[in-house]
């Protein structure tokens, strides 16, 4: 890994471990550099010790003198580092065939469900190409990206953005825990199965980055912790939890019901920013439904924010150390990355509390706001019609209706201990 490169075109040495990259007068150089080398001309930028005319020991090894540059990821630092790029820097042949079966068996869901559906789609202005684009019956165009190799996070930022630009809903597909797009984007984890599997229609669950909205009562007879500490509050806690952590537990989502899904409007994307802090949180696609619920509980009507381009993990980290221009292709040891950290995670996204409601009386008008009914109808399972007050302690519970009963749990198990 090198610390600084030739850039051919502008004809500069850069210094990767300087903020300013020891250059000045080159505004959008960091973001130039840093692009994806599909999206650039491969022989950008050159190893330095190659540009000098001095021994390049990637040439006897399979690589090139040409460069990309990345994050590197040395105990909590982030570096720019530099590479050399393969002699061909095209995905194996086990990745490619994974990548197209995947690609043909989205765009084969959508047309057995009877959307309209195009592989290799160029968006508007040829920037970037969707690996394929399935269309609803009310326009509604969503951009499956199949990665199932390294991307930078500004590359993933861009491309979803320049999508959304021209009316299309990314949907990037990863099949890797630690894969740098997990909300960058709308984003969904499926298994590492053979091309072959996944051809021949095998199983394709949704391991991540679909969630559902569960709602809840603190109080003691809840099967959920309270958000907010140990104890019970009182509150109205909402939270997004996988399949599987859900109470009861939700059946898996498969591949071809996000197809069907995410076209027709019955799925939807959603950024929640994890709670005290704005610059991190999880994209997630959940039910409409859900969303709709959401954005009431939280008083938000407009659309939820996208995510940052980058969180506190992707600040770049500048030594501010000499150039190193030897040719360090090959070695072992000099520079070595940690490896890159689980993103995709089944914990809880943090959620979000409602103030504990006031203590309602039988008497009169009940005292509670059109977000308090949303929370209390969701947390207890009736519809708002069927809420009323306890007769012995005043909260809000399933009073009226089927299955209603004049206390809730708690007093009834006062009542019945006496």
């Amino acid at each position: 890994m090198a610390n600084g490169v030739w850039h051919t075109e502008y004809g500069i040495e850069i210094n990767l471990t300087q903020p300013d990259l020891g250059v000045r007068g080159y505004p959008g150089l960091l973001e130039e550099i840093t692009t994806s080398v599909a999206e650039r001309n491969p022989q950008l930028l050159e190893c330095l010790a190659h540009k000098a005319g001095k021994p390049c020991a990637s040439e006897a090894g399979g690589k090139s003198p040409w460069m990309f540059i990345r994050r590197g990821r040395v105990g909590g630092r982030r570096p720019l580092v530099a590479s050399h790029l393969p002699i061909t820097h095209k995905a194996t042949p086990a990745e490619s065939a994974q990548h197209k079966a995947t690609k043909e068996r989205v765009v084969e869901t959508a047309a057995r469900y009877g959307l309209d559906a195009e592989a290799e789609v160029p968006v508007a202005n040829r920037r970037s190409v969707s690996d394929a684009v399935v269309t609803g019956p009310e326009g509604i165009r969503i951009g499956w990206e199949i990665q199932y190799h390294h991307l930078s996070p500004s590359s993933v930022h861009r491309r979803s953005v320049n999508a959304v630009e021209h009316g299309i809903t990314p949907l990037w597909v990863a099949k890797d825990r630690t894969a740098s797009l997990i909300d960058r984007a709308p984003w969904a984890r499926v298994d590492d199965m053979p091309w072959r599997d996944i051809s021949d229609g095998k199983e394709m669950v949704i391991r991540g980055g679909y969630r559902h909205l569960e709602v809840w009562k603190c109080v003691p007879s809840s099967e959920r912790h309270c958000l907010d500490g140990a104890g019970h509050c009182g509150a109205i806690h909402a939270d997004w939890f996988v399949p599987a952590l859900c109470l009861p537990q939700r059946k898996p989502v498969h591949i071809e019901d996000l197809v069907l899904q995410s076209a027709t409007g019955e799925s939807v994307p959603v950024y929640v920013p994890n709670r005290g802090n704005g610059r991190a949180g999880r994209h997630m696609w959940v039910s409409a439904d859900d969303r709709a619920l959401w954005q009431e509980l939280i008083g938000e009507k407009a659309p939820l924010p996208s995510a940052p381009v980058e969180d506190e993990d992707d600040v770049i980290t500048f030594a501010e150390q000499e150039i190193d221009r030897t040719c360090r292709a090959g070695e072992e040891g000099w520079f070595v990355s940690d490896g890159r950290p689980i993103r995709d995670l089944d914990q809880p996204t943090g959620g979000f509390t409602l103030p504990r409601m006031p203590v309602q009386r039988s008497r009169g008008p009940m005292r509670i706001t059109t977000v308090e009914r949303a929370a209390a109808s969701a947390a207890l399972g009736c519809p708002p019609w069927e809420l009323g007050p306890c007769a012995g302690c005043g909260q809000l519970m399933r009073r009226y209706g089927r299955n209603a009963a004049m206390y809730c749990n708690v007093c009834r198990s006062v009542l019945n201990g006496r």
